[in-house]
């Protein structure tokens, strides 16, 4: 069963195309439950086929998650602060989150929003806190943008190079199932420990300036 959810998911992502990538992605970054690990290695399984190009599939994804997070941004930027406060739980940002994320941004500002992209969980919510402490918004776009066409881009490689060397995969389904769940687990800690390792490198540099 899990197999043919799979294959009729990659199928799905093959007809869908481009329109399809930019969906999903801009879902992904709001609150709605769509992991971009599901949805960019497809993408790319398909590029290696020849049924969408690779430039075309990280462009849509980026451009894709661009948007989603700039809508998140747009909500609290127009709504303000009592509306977060009030409302925020049911999107997945309670008090004590928004506080950590607005920290977040105060220490390390448009950086901070760039490798939050890089992170999981971080990168579904750090528009609404950019919107609310009024971060300058076409430079948040801009950095948005970078750091989400990075992450898609390592998702639809590892899709070209890792499942679409192998179009055997979609008829093999202990295959497919251990190459999603283990090689592409590889990728994401990869990814996740880059980004872990710089925000810990200037949390101590921080940490050390302040106690001078």
């Amino acid at each position: 069963m899990f197999h043919d959810l799979l294959r009729t998911w990659f199928e799905w992502s093959r007809d869908a195309g481009y329109a399809g990538v930019f969906t999903m992605m801009a879902l992904e970054s709001t609150i709605v439950p769509v992991p971009s690990e599901i949805i960019m290695p497809p993408a790319g399984y398909w590029a290696a086929q020849g049924k969408m190009s690779l430039p075309g599939v990280i462009l849509a994804g980026g451009l894709g998650s661009t948007f989603g997070s700039s809508l998140c941004y747009g909500l609290t930027y127009t709504a303000g602060r009592a509306f977060v406060a009030r409302w925020g739980r049911y999107f997945l940002l309670p008090p004590e989150r928004l506080a950590l994320a607005e920290a977040w941004l105060a220490q390390f500002a448009l950086p901070g929003v760039f490798f939050a992209r890089l992170l999981p969980v971080v990168r579904h919510l750090i528009g609404f806190p950019a919107g609310l402490v009024r971060l300058p918004f076409w430079s948040f776009a801009a950095v948005t943008f970078v750091g989400s066409t990075l992450w898609c881009a390592v998702l639809a490689i590892f899709g070209q190079k890792t499942l679409g060397a192998r179009p055997d995969l979609l008829d093999d389904p202990a295959a497919l199932s251990h190459v999603i769940k283990h090689d592409l687990l590889w990728f994401v800690l990869l990814v996740f420990g880059l980004g872990a390792g710089w925000t810990f490198i200037k949390w101590y540099q921080t940490r050390k300036v302040a106690r001078v």
